[in-house]
């Protein structure tokens, strides 16, 4: 189904059976893996800003916090903003955002400007994620797991193409290549517009036929003493992940060219390589959520990681190739099953929920990259992917989680 032809039986369709809108999802994944991949521009040319402006790893780590805090203190305001009020329209109004900024990316003359572009990245991805994310639940059709893996497989396809496009494009080209990609921006607003109007369609059909009146109230399944101490943990499970990724993706390049001598442009590879783990990883972790529940998911991806991740960096070039798929592909795979889960605790609070961690899963990655930059500057990128190997660990947290009914 295509989006177009959902939006002409959004009416005839409201009294039947959900069916998953598998032309909707498409579309909000393609725009998903549109904005991710201009987010993922910003980190594959860290090299490049890096000798142009001469750079400091301390530096390097606060143009990732400058993009991530943006987006981690937005993103819950406008998720709880979003729940009281839908905005179907500021999808098309978010991708308008990481436009300007991905335009003022190429052309920055200093620092500040590119600190100034990468801000505006995060605010379009704060407005991109939360109303996006109940829109992928809302056409699931019951298969909440499925959808939130195909909308963030969107996300993290983006963010494997970013660094493969930079070693081809941005790398040879320079800084001012970036602004080639406006296309694909606009390409994500067109797409935007039509999910937008499906989703006001609707909502439409939904207050005409009276549904929304009748509808009784949503009921946690837990005591708020429980929902509060299970969203905290996941939050620490989030930290967890969020942290190490931060960590592993925005240094990784740095890592390879440091350690086994690769050229930028193979640094990139490898790192594309690894991204494109965690897509796959994320495409598998909701489906297997909705057949096995969403707790061992949430063990295995994190707490299994720990292993793999304690041998990473003491591995030669092929076994740190291998290693880091393993991990990309574990670890990826919880994000969609932590969010499911907690949508699952509080029932009708998609967007704060979505805002929630979404923000909070952009401001640790943030975190992560400016510490571990300001840790590598005082010591060594080596030193750090020592430190970062325990954190998986703390997936053991999960134990504390209460089964889902």
């Amino acid at each position: 189904m295509t989006v177009s032809s959902a939006t002409r039986g959004a009416s005839g369709s409201a009294a039947a059976a959900p069916r998953t809108s598998f032309g909707v999802l498409g579309a909000i994944s393609t725009s998903h893996m549109i904005n991710d991949m201009m987010q993922s521009l910003i980190v594959a040319i860290y090299p490049i800003l890096k000798g142009d402006f001469h750079l400091s790893f301390g530096q390097i780590g606060l143009i990732t916090l400058t993009f991530q805090l943006t987006a981690s203190l937005l993103q819950p305001l406008i998720g709880l903003a979003t729940d009281r009020r839908p905005q179907p329209y500021s999808l098309p109004f978010g991708m308008g955002c990481t436009l300007v900024g991905l335009l003022l990316l190429a052309h920055a003359p200093n620092y500040v400007s590119v600190l100034v572009a990468a801000a505006l990245v995060g605010m379009g991805s704060a407005i991109f994620h939360p109303e996006s994310s109940r829109i992928a639940r809302l056409a699931s059709g019951g298969r909440h797991g499925l959808a939130q893996s195909l909308f963030q497989v969107g996300g993290n396809t983006g963010s494997a193409i970013g660094p493969l496009i930079a070693a081809a494009v941005v790398v040879p080209f320079g800084q001012r290549s970036v602004a080639w990609f406006a296309g694909a921006a606009l390409l994500g607003i067109v797409l935007l517009l039509q999910v937008s109007r499906w989703y006001a369609a609707q909502r439409r059909a939904a207050f005409a036929s009276g549904a929304a009146g009748r509808a009784p109230a949503p009921v946690a399944p837990y005591p708020r003493r429980v929902v509060v101490g299970a969203i905290a943990v996941l939050l620490v499970l989030i930290f967890s992940k969020h942290f190490y990724t931060a960590g592993l993706s925005s240094f990784y390049t740095f890592y390879l060219m440091a350690r086994f001598g690769l050229s930028v442009q193979s640094a990139q590879m490898y790192l594309f390589v690894f991204l494109l783990a965690s897509a796959l990883g994320t495409l598998l972790g909701g489906p297997i959520g909705d057949r096995f529940g969403r707790k061992p998911v949430i063990w295995f991806s994190i707490l299994g990681v720990a292993p793999f991740a304690l041998l990473l960096p003491h591995a030669d070039l092929f076994w740190t190739t291998t290693l880091t798929i393993v991990i990309g592909l574990i670890m990826s795979s919880a994000f969609s099953a932590i969010l499911v889960y907690a949508q699952e605790l509080m029932p009708g609070k998609v967007g704060t929920v979505s805002g929630l961690f979404f923000g909070f899963a952009f401001g640790m990655g943030g975190l992560g990259a400016a510490v571990l930059g300001l840790l590598a500057d005082r010591s060594s990128i080596e030193l750090v992917y020592q430190g970062i190997a325990w954190l998986p660990l703390l997936g053991v947290v999960a134990i504390w989680l209460p089964k889902t009914r």
